[in-house]
């Protein structure tokens, strides 16, 4: 797959293949067909979860050179992270430095006035690990965002600024990464659904990593992430459900807090925050979504895994030949599959 390396100025004309699970069938679409293509009665479920300004550069002990990527932010002011040795995102994760071996109390420095310190080393590797900020409350904040890049990989021609990958819905910044599966979703759209009567609702889901450039870590994702399921979006797919409406999934991370919610409370999607690691891929029976609007992924990643748990292996990857062959681009700025009988 060839992957799209910048913003694309129409989204709405980006491409969207329409897979159909069931007959196996394919049709090109472009995303701005979605409100021809879904039903007045189903609901479409997107992540509003801003993305941080999750990469940060500085230096451990000793001096030398380090980035951490922040995974998720945890109770009391700390923050699960992957650390990486010199470098930045113009290099390719796996060939990256590995970072200094750290030990916990050890202090890590982000600039003159932004420090943290090392309090847990996790058994998956020793470059996932939990840290603390010198500061707190708003004045983490601030500086997070004054000095903190969001994370991106070696496929994108120059840096990304914290716009680049922020959806126009996002709320409160949660996404160690971009939901992209929503990027192209833009309000003229979400309102063209809402007139053809498709009910639109939102889940906070904190996305994670795509990727650590650590084999050992990278066959672990994805990790256990929260979620947050509002009143209104419990009672909005109950009442789809209800009337056979269809409930369709903006994501993978969507998915995943739908379905991790519903297996919490046996089977039955209801309203509460908490976090999940459910693994969903081939076997897996949703309990909550039938259909996914998802970015073009590659066969090796973690999230295609997740694609076997709404068609058949075989139906799959004849839409990635079909794909690789038209010319879909993938990654987050990549067109779209809506996978959906």
């Amino acid at each position: 797959m060839i992957p799209a390396q910048w913003p694309r100025e129409e989204p709405l004309r980006e491409r969207m293949l329409h897979v159909d699970p069931r007959s196996g069938g394919l049709r090109d679409a472009q995303v701005g067909d979605l409100p021809a293509i879904l039903r007045p009665g189903d609901v479409l479920v997107v992540n509003d979860a801003a993305t941080l300004p999750g990469s940060l550069l500085g230096h451990g002990p000793g001096g030398a050179p380090i980035e951490i990527r922040l995974v998720a932010a945890l109770p009391r002011e700390r923050f699960r992270a992957v650390v990486f040795g010199a470098g930045d995102w113009r290099i390719p994760t796996e060939r990256r430095d590995p970072p200094p071996l750290l030990e916990t109390g050890d202090e890590l420095r982000f600039g003159p006035d932004l420090g943290a310190t090392v309090e847990e080393i996790s058994p998956l590797s020793p470059r996932l690990l939990h840290v603390r900020f010198d500061r707190r409350g708003a004045a983490l904040w601030s500086r997070l965002y004054a000095i903190g890049r969001p994370v991106q990989y070696s496929y994108a021609k120059a840096p990304f600024e914290l716009w680049h990958v922020q959806l126009g819905y996002a709320s409160r910044p949660w996404a160690a990464e971009m939901p992209s599966a929503g990027r192209p979703l833009r309000w003229e759209l979400l309102l063209a659904l809402r007139r053809r009567g498709t009910k639109v609702v939102s889940i906070t889901h904190a996305a994670g990593l795509s990727s650590t450039g650590d084999p050992a870590l990278d066959s672990a994702l994805p990790l256990p992430e929260r979620f947050e399921v509002p009143q209104t979006t419990a009672d909005a797919v109950a009442a789809a459900r209800a009337r056979g409406g269809r409930i369709v999934a903006a994501g993978t991370s969507v998915v995943r807090a739908l379905e991790g919610a519903a297996s919490l409370a046996s089977g039955k999607l209801r309203a509460g925050s908490g976090e999940t690691d459910l693994m969903i891929g081939p076997g897996y029976r949703p309990q909550v979504t039938d259909g996914l609007l998802t970015g073009v992924h590659e066969k090796s990643a973690s999230h295609y895994a997740l694609l076997r748990a709404f068609a058949p292996g075989e139906v799959l990857t004849r839409a990635s030949t079909h794909a690789e062959a038209s010319g879909y681009l993938s990654h987050e700025f990549g067109d779209s599959w809506l996978i959906l009988g």
